[in-house]
């Protein structure tokens, strides 16, 4: 009976998942009507600690039997296909018991405790989308190769990713963005696997944007975290990103620069030499085609004086923006495509690249797949871009780790 292997399984669950696999279980719970809202609140009562929560999520499912304990395992092997092989939920040999520590110039892969090892570089078996899974030895092999040029990820059981995800569907004085619900979904899906907490907000006002982004950088979460990820989904032009009362008498638009400036050194200290991904689906203009636009003549900002006295010794200069990549679904004054039923183009090639690749593939080549993709001659005419890349490593997501 699914409860009965449950409980046999709940100290490998309680160490294996992470804050975003348990975000996502408590949504499929509740929308299951496994959980109630009630239920699904004390267990992310927000002093608990992730162990905690797992402990209470399994303990509550399995007391309320089989079908709804076979619910929770269905999610997990097809959500989460790493966990369902270490708890030996799927065919085929159990994963590795993976320890990972955060220590400088050493790797953070460690294999004291590893078991027996699927040898196919490809992760674990499991539905056809799924996330592939990065094995050790892999792992192993990239840092080993030059460590002092990949981003160092933290321990799985101690740090705190978190993403955020700004979609805009319903507009004022705009056509509604059908397909945005499918985009919405995969796309925080994809975050919880790659283990990171996903805060949603829906149809924002620019205003209403900026103040998210500021207080998401202020989450003191990002102390113990080792990256994250911004994603925008609305209308835009040129400009910006389009508010949800945006017309050609209202500007609401929330620049694309005052989110870098929300998430730099400055305003977001706490993620100082880590990986700050932006992602942007939204029109950025109304030509239908992939000609890039001339560089812009604009006034440049007044540059910080390298030679700047400092009073205090203690003082240690330090980039005010490093770091960050931002991809967007098409090049400056042209459109982005979406499908009303299936959702954007650039986002669906997107999601279904990072599961292909990110368990082999740094970030930056990812990109460059995404973008290969519309090369194509049965793609859409965008070209998704990349820019503001101040990325000073190899960013890798090592999933399952």
């Amino acid at each position: 009976m699914a409860d009965t292997t449950l409980r046999s399984k709940r100290t490998t669950f309680v160490n294996s998942v992470d804050g975003g696999i348990i975000n996502g279980l408590l949504d499929e719970l509740l929308e299951k009507r496994v959980l109630n809202e009630e239920e699904v609140e004390r267990i992310k009562a927000e002093n608990a600690t992730v162990k905690d929560k797992a402990r209470h999520l399994c303990d509550s499912v399995t007391q309320k039997g089989p079908q709804a304990s076979q619910i929770l395992i269905t999610y997990i092997c097809k959500e989460a296909c790493f966990v369902a092989k270490k708890m030996e939920l799927e065919s085929g040999p159990p994963a590795e018991n993976v320890a990972t520590k955060d220590f400088k110039g050493r790797s953070p892969f460690s294999s004291e405790t590893k078991q027996t090892q699927n040898k196919k570089d490809g992760a674990c078996p499991g539905p056809s989308g799924s996330l592939k899974i990065c094995p050790l030895e892999t792992a192993q092999k990239i840092w080993n190769e030059n460590p002092s040029e990949v981003y160092t990820i933290m321990d799985k059981s101690t740090r705190t990713r978190l993403a955020l995800i700004i979609c805009n569907t319903e507009f004022e004085h705009l056509p509604r963005r059908d397909g945005a619900d499918v985009d919405l979904r995969e796309m925080k899906l994809l975050l919880q696997n790659l283990g990171y907490t996903v805060k949603v907000k829906e149809n924002l006002t620019a205003a209403e944007m900026k103040e998210e982004v500021k207080e998401f950088a202020a989450h003191p979460e990002h102390k113990t975290s080792d990256s994250t990820f911004l994603v925008f989904m609305s209308h835009g032009i040129l400009e910006g990103i389009c508010g949800k009362t945006y017309s050609n008498e209202v500007a609401d638009v929330l620049k694309v620069g005052t989110i870098f400036e929300m998430m730099n050194t400055l305003n977001c200290p706490s993620l100082k030499d880590k990986p700050k991904v932006i992602i942007i689906q939204a029109c950025r203009g109304e030509r239908k085609g992939v000609v890039l636009v001339k560089d812009s003549a604009g006034d440049s900002e007044k540059e910080l004086s390298m030679d700047s006295n400092f009073e205090d010794d203690g003082i240690k200069k330090a980039h005010i923006e490093k770091d960050f990549i931002a991809f967007c679904s098409s090049t400056p004054d042209n459109v982005s495509w979406r499908h009303p039923v299936r959702g954007s183009v650039f986002i669906e090639k997107l999601i279904k690249l990072m599961k292909e690749y990110a368990w082999s593939c740094d970030l930056e080549d990812i990109f460059r797949k995404v973008r290969f993709s519309f090369e194509q001659p049965d793609s859409m005419l965008q070209m998704p871009t990349t820019e503001r890349v101040t990325l000073t490593k190899r960013f890798y997501l090592f999933p399952g780790h």
